[in-house]
């Protein structure tokens, strides 16, 4: 790979985000090969010029291959599992780049696999969800040599709004984490504080509406705001998945002898909100929670309203 020629490009997993990732290659122009467990959920990419392989051994003669899988046991059975990645005897890519939320200490393991096949690996966990992709405000944090980060960098920018090296070694993985437990902390004091206005006679559309025009407001609380206002819980990210998470972070906390009270507390209301049945629903679906600790039956208050995250139409 050089930098005046375009690298040959390898995918595995197309779920929600990496069909969306993968298609924003394809639409810059460079030459992507896909492969997914389930090959139907990969077939619309060749659609889009994508070649489609079965395994993810035939991928090992690309440049630089990106993974994003659901879990760790998946990224482990993609790289050196039956037919993985590294177990092609002939070839290996250049550079790996995996985007998957995983835990430090798989991550260490898959990279020393990789270095033994003279392959670079990069974490390079993500911030956003297939709307956060679509407005093009999708973040890139990566670990790992600073020199491989430089000569991928050019294809992360096609993901979205910016990509930030960290440091070296698995440093993406617990920024990631940090991220995501600082995304259930907010989530959950944006429930609560829209819950003690609601009980105070002042409608969620109109609290938020202010919220969001004041210093206080972000990107996140906006995108949130529909979900918050109108109880549309279609799935960006799952209460197990976030529990998840806060048993990675609040472990690193642990480890690095770091207090969390806030998080912990907050963890403990998104295991409630699991044991209540919420397996399935977006996180946001703790307003729901919330309001029935407060004494109530939350309702939708069917109320247009804008997330900040919509995509213009052209012209």
């Amino acid at each position: 790979m050089t930098t005046n020629e375009s690298p040959t490009l390898g995918w595995i997993g197309t779920g929600r985000m990496g069909f969306e990732l993968a298609t924003r290659l394809l639409n810059a122009g460079y030459d992507l090969t896909a492969y997914n467990r389930t090959r139907a959920k990969a077939e619309p990419l060749n659609q889009k010029g994508a070649k489609i392989v079965d395994t993810p051994k035939e991928l090992a003669d690309r440049d630089v291959v990106f993974v994003m899988v659901s879990a760790p046991k998946d990224l482990e059975q993609v790289m050196y599992g039956e037919n993985g990645l590294l177990t092609n005897s002939e070839h290996a890519p250049k550079v790996i780049v995996d985007s998957s939320t995983v835990s430090e200490a798989v991550s260490a393991k898959v990279r020393v696999a990789a270095a033994e096949r003279g392959t670079v690996f990069l974490a390079a966990p993500v911030s956003g969800n297939p709307a956060v992709i679509a407005a093009g405000k999708l973040t890139v944090a990566v670990s790992g040599p600073r020199d491989a980060f430089t000569k991928v960098e050019p294809l992360l920018a096609t993901f979205g709004r910016s990509v930030t090296w960290v440091g070296e070694g698995e440093v993406a993985r617990l920024v990631k984490i940090a991220h995501n437990v600082y995304l259930g902390i907010v989530i959950q004091a944006l429930a609560e504080i829209t819950v003690l206005a609601e009980r105070g006679g002042v409608s969620r559309a109109a609290f938020l509406d202010f919220l969001n025009d004041s210093v206080m407001g972000s990107t996140f609380s906006k995108y949130k705001t529909p979900a918050l206002v109108n109880l549309d819980f279609n799935a960006t990210f799952t209460i197990p998945l976030l529990s998840k998470d806060f048993d990675l972070g609040l472990a690193a906390a642990h480890d690095l002898k770091v207090p969390m009270p806030i998080a912990s507390a907050t963890s403990q209301l998104i295991q409630s909100a699991g044991g209540a049945g919420y397996l399935t629903e977006d996180f946001a679906v703790l307003i729901v929670e919330q309001a029935r600790r407060s004494g109530y039956v939350i309702e939708s208050e069917n109320t247009p309203v804008l997330s900040g995250l919509e995509v213009p139409a052209s012209d």
